[in-house]
C-alpha cells in the first residue's frame, strides 16, 4: 500500500520529521525514524534522513505503513505523579537549554512499537518543560543505564544533533563483560551488518577498551566509542566472546541477569570554547554486583 503526498509552499524549509509529525496526525518520532530507515518512507523516490528539510512540490511517499493503527497505539503516555517524581530526581544539571539526566535501565528513550511509557513523554508533564518541549539529541537502548542530554529548543537540539554527528562529544561507558579479557587494552575495530530492508549493510565500528578489575569469570571494563553504531558496543563484546552480561540479544549464553550490565558513565564536549563533562552514578544493582566481585570501582562512584 503506498500514498503519496504533495508538499505545499507553506511547509517549504521545514524538516521532514516535523512535517511527518504535523501531517501524519503526530506520527511519533521513534516510528519515524525506523520507517526512513527501513524505506518506509522516501521523499521524491529516494530514502533520506529525518533532518532533511523539504521543499515545495517534494513528493512524500509512505509505502505499507497502516496510520490508524499505528495512531491509536502511539497515544502520549501519561506518566503518574510517583514515576514523574521519580524520574526527575535523575536529573542531573539543568539549564534554560538542556537538561542532563541519568537515566535508568528498562526505559526507552523514546516511544516505539513495542513500548509506550518514555523519557520524553515523561518530561513533556514536568516542570522542567512547563514552557518548552523535550528533544532528542541522542539515545540509549531502553536497557542500557546512564547519562542522557535532552534538549529544550529546538536550536539547542539542532546542535548537539551537529557535534554528535561531528564526533565531538566523547563518550565513556562502563560494563561487566563475560569472562577475563586477555590484554587489559586494546583497540576493537568491526565491520558491523545491519539491513536497511533486504538490503545488507555493513559499517565500520571503532572502540577503545579498558580492563579495570577482572576475575576468572567476569571483566569490569571502560569503553569509549569512536564511532556511533546501533548496539556498537554489544555487538563488539559479543564477537569477541565476551557478552555483557544481562544482554538478551548478543550474549552466546543463558543469560540468568535481570539488568543489562551497560552504563552510560560520561559525556565529555565543548561549546564556545567552554569545556562540559557530565558524570551518571552506576545503578544500585551494578554496585552490588562489583561489589559481590570484589571489583574497584571508587572512580565512579
Amino acid at each position: 500500500m503506498q500514498k503519496t503526498y504533495n508538499v505545499i509552499a507553506d511547509h517549504d524549509s521545514m524538516r521532514l520529521d516535523r512535517w511527518l509529525r504535523k501531517n501524519i496526525d503526530n506520527l511519533p518520532q521513534g516510528l519515524i525514524e525506523k520507517f526512513l530507515r527501513n524505506g518506509n518512507i522516501k521523499v521524491n523516490k529516494r530514502k533520506i534522513k529525518s533532518s532533511y528539510k523539504v521543499q515545495e512540490d517534494d513528493k512524500i511517499s509512505l509505502f505499507n505503513i497502516k496510520i490508524e493503527k499505528q495512531n491509536q497505539k502511539n497515544i502520549n503516555y501519561t506518566p503518574s505523579k510517583k514515576i514523574l517524581t521519580e524520574i526527575e530526581n535523575e536529573i542531573i544539571f539543568d539549564n534554560e537549554d538542556y537538561i542532563v539526566i541519568n537515566k535508568i535501565s528498562g526505559l526507552p528513550t523514546q516511544k516505539g512499537t513495542k513500548s509506550n511509557k518514555n523519557i520524553i513523554d515523561i518530561f513533556r508533564k514536568s516542570i522542567f518543560f512547563s514552557n518548552s518541549e523535550p528533544y532528542t539529541v541522542h539515545r540509549l537502548d531502553k536497557d542500557t543505564s546512564g547519562i542522557l542530554i535532552i534538549g529544550k529548543n529546538r536550536k539547542t537540539a539542532q546542535l548537539f544533533t551537529s557535534l554528535f554527528r561531528l564526533r565531538k562529544i566523547y563518550k565513556t561507558y562502563i560494563a561487566v563483560c563475560e569472562g577475563e579479557f586477555t590484554n587489559n587494552k586494546g583497540l576493537l575495530e568491526h565491520n558491523l551488518v545491519r539491513y536497511d530492508g533486504n538490503k545488507k549493510i555493513s559499517e565500520k565500528a571503532i572502540t577503545y577498551y579498558r580492563v579495570i578489575s577482572k576475575n576468572s569469570k567476569y571483566s569490569f571494563v571502560e569503553f569509549k566509542p569512536i564511532t556511533g553504531r546501533k548496539h556498537q558496543l554489544r555487538k563488539q563484546a559479543s564477537l569477541i566472546s565476551h557478552s555483557i552480561i544481562g544482554d538478551k540479544k548478543y550474549s552466546l549464553k543463558t543469560n540468568k541477569f535481570k539488568n543489562l550490565f551497560l552504563h552510560a558513565y560520561s559525556l565529555k564536549f565543548m561549546i564556545n570554547n567552554k569545556k562540559y563533562n557530565y558524570h551518571a552514578q552506576l545503578p544500585d544493582y551494578f554496585q552490588k554486583f562489583l561489589k559481590s566481585n570484589k571489583f574497584n570501582y571508587s572512580n565512579y562512584k
